[in-house]
């Protein structure tokens, strides 16, 4: 497994907390950032999933 998806994976899981304390606290900021971290987490994991692909072909 490539660290670029465990490294998205992470970044998806921290997004998504920023966007929950976002909505609780009111801090459009906050949610917009914790949006923005988890769409680049799931590129970055994408990006990792295509590395391990081409390393088992």
């Amino acid at each position: 497994m490539d660290k670029d998806r465990i490294v998205g994976s992470a970044k998806v899981v921290k997004g998504k907390l920023k966007v929950a304390v976002g909505k609780s606290v009111g801090d459009l900021e906050l949610e917009a950032e914790g949006q923005a971290e988890k769409v680049e987490g799931k590129i970055q994991n994408a990006v990792g999933g295509i590395k391990d692909t081409i390393r088992d072909a």
